[in-house]
């Protein structure tokens, strides 16, 4: 019988045109024993009806439940997930289910810190203010709108994993220190990329740039609270490139709103896709991008073929790259 791959209907665009390039399956058009399709319904969850069809299912945006494997009829051996978070698989009931879950972390590094780095470029040259000013036939309100130099400012990452690592190079000849909280980083390492390792309360409060850049779980679901917010400089911006519930919008948006901290740039909310109502999309001191910003061709031709390149492994018995869990 033949290994039955499903794709996401989430990474066509609106005309139906592939997302990436379709290079990244010709692997699977190359191999007789696979059989493979984009995935028919648009779900925000894969559906049990889903998982009794494939062996295989390559996924970025919907979620996979318990409920999506618990049918005896589900047939899914592997699950190959874009990007580097997989807060959006029940793991657990997937490997009780003898299913294993890969990722592609190194596929998203440079394009993630390259999407942190255009957020701090914006926010400190105040990009899409001067913008709108010109558009508005305001020229000469630009000397109101000085923005910030960053040779004299610190750099603040919560997070030093893949992205945070990638990030600390690209970032540090544009800023006077990188300071860095991550709990589970070496300090050696840190300094040998050119990053001081700090604590929480130390990053937050000298940071004039705080860059969000960890993995999402219960230990920092609305890390960045009230709390955290106040202990921040007014003059600092917080951006957050991992996961929205990392920061507690509530909280931030009276920070904004307040003059507790100056600015917000964000790739990530917490409830996607953003309310229309949300006061985020009200400020001028944010910027607000749809999970998205750094998606290009590149990012996507390599994760998607990390991601097939895993199923294809499993499909020929043999060991993926990049398990996050293992099937039998």
């Amino acid at each position: 019988m033949a290994f039955r791959i499903g794709t996401t209907h989430d990474l066509l665009t609106a005309s139906g045109k592939t997302a990436f390039n379709e290079a990244a399956f010709e692997e699977l058009q190359r191999n007789p024993d696979i059989e493979w399709e984009w995935i028919p319904e648009d779900v925000p969850e894969i559906t049990p009806e889903i998982a009794a069809r494939y062996d295989g299912l390559h996924v970025n945006l919907p979620r996979v439940t318990a409920a999506s494997v618990a049918r005896e009829d589900c047939r899914v051996k592997i699950i190959g997930r874009n990007g580097v978070g997989f807060d959006t698989v029940d793991v657990a009931a997937c490997a009780a289910r003898g299913i294993t879950v890969t990722n592609t972390p190194f596929a998203i590094r440079r394009p993630v810190a390259v999407a942190a780095l255009t957020l701090i470029f914006a926010l400190s040259g105040k990009l899409f203010t001067k913008d709108r000013i010109v558009r508005e036939g305001r020229w000469n309100d630009r000397v109101e709108h000085m923005g910030i130099g960053l040779t004299g400012r610190r750099l603040g990452l919560i997070g030093a994993g893949g992205i945070g690592q990638e990030l600390i190079p690209l970032a540090r000849p544009f800023f006077r220190e990188v300071l860095v909280h991550d709990p589970y980083t070496d300090a050696a390492l840190l300094a040998g990329l050119g990053a001081e390792k700090r604590s929480f309360e130390e990053t937050l409060s000298e940071a004039d740039f705080v860059v969000v850049a960890c993995p999402l779980n219960d230990e920092t679901h609305h890390l960045m609270n009230a709390v955290a917010f106040a202990k921040m400089k007014p003059t600092a911006c917080f951006i957050n490139v991992a996961r929205g519930p990392i920061h507690d919008e509530e909280a931030l948006c009276k920070a904004l709103q307040s003059g507790q901290i100056a600015a917000a740039g964000l790739d990530v909310t917490e409830v996607e896709p953003i309310s229309p109502d949300s006061p985020l999309l009200t400020m001028s001191n944010t910027i607000v991008t749809p999970h998205a910003l750094c998606w290009t061709d590149e990012c996507f031709e390599d994760i998607a073929r990390t991601a097939l390149r895993s199923i294809v492994d499993v499909s020929l018995g043999q060991n993926p790259v990049h398990p996050v869990s293992s099937g039998p």
